[in-house]
């Protein structure tokens, strides 16, 4: 077995500047003072491998990395320092409706983002009636998505990433949104990935269904990884178990 996803020595620093009133930043100009703007270490020295086929639960409390990680395997993000090696193709539910434009319909957004995660047009006719199924808005295909619902988006964009076929697949807390039936279907939908060995890598806060779903745990902790482990103990060690 290959890994899929190597990760090496990973560092992401965000440098975040105060707002300050127009008073204090003349007062500053006249001393001659200038603005030093604090850092915030996201991901510190990070370094892991996933197997082909495998199901990994990326775990941590906010502010631990784990979605700036994620951002950061899908090519969202750059990291300042370390490298990132992908075996495959990569399909990432990292936000809600990310890739869609909202003066395009449901149709044309289905047309857009299936190009963005690298669907031919030829594919993504011979999905589209599938994808519309599966996001259960049909009605509303032909409306632009700046009059949809978050869950509408959810709904399309997931069947949309769904239907790519990826090698890789990343997701970032997308299961939380949307109503229980359509999460169930997502979850069922996530599993026959696995089932398929395809490798998912899953970001979620509902900790008993990644520990459940996921075959492995990778717990993060200031932008470090502390444990790598069975799912269910790396749950235990975040609920203080043992």
């Amino acid at each position: 077995m290959s890994a899929s996803i190597v990760v090496e020595d990973l560092v992401k620093t965000f440098r975040i500047k105060h707002v300050r009133s127009l008073k204090e930043i003349a007062a500053r100009a006249v001393r001659g003072a200038s603005e030093r703007p604090n850092a915030f270490t996201a991901l510190d020295d990070v370094t892991l491998s996933i197997e082909e086929g495998e199901t990994v639960a990326l775990l941590g409390f906010n502010g631990s990395g784990k979605s700036t990680l994620l951002k950061c395997i899908s090519g969202v993000l750059t990291p300042d320092e370390g490298r990132i090696g992908l075996r495959g193709s990569v399909a990432g539910l990292i936000e809600v409706g990310a890739g869609f434009h909202p003066d395009l319909t449901g149709r044309e957004n289905v047309y857009l983002n299936g190009a963005i995660l690298g669907m031919s047009e030829a594919a993504i006719d011979a999905a589209f009636d599938s994808i519309v199924d599966f996001s259960e808005i049909p009605d509303f295909i032909d409306t632009e998505v700046k009059f949809y619902s978050s869950g509408m988006f959810l709904r399309l964009a997931f069947a949309v990433a769904v239907h790519t076929d990826p090698d890789i697949f990343l997701v970032d807390e997308i299961l939380a949104v949307g109503d229980e039936p359509f999460q169930r279907k997502c979850i069922d939908r996530i599993k026959e990935l696995r089932d398929e060995h395809k490798t998912l890598v899953i970001v979620s806060h509902d900790l008993n269904m990644v520990a459940d779903l996921c075959t492995r745990g990778i717990l993060l902790e200031h932008g470090r990884v502390v444990m790598d482990d069975e799912p269910h103990a790396v749950v235990r060690r975040m609920r203080g178990e043992e």
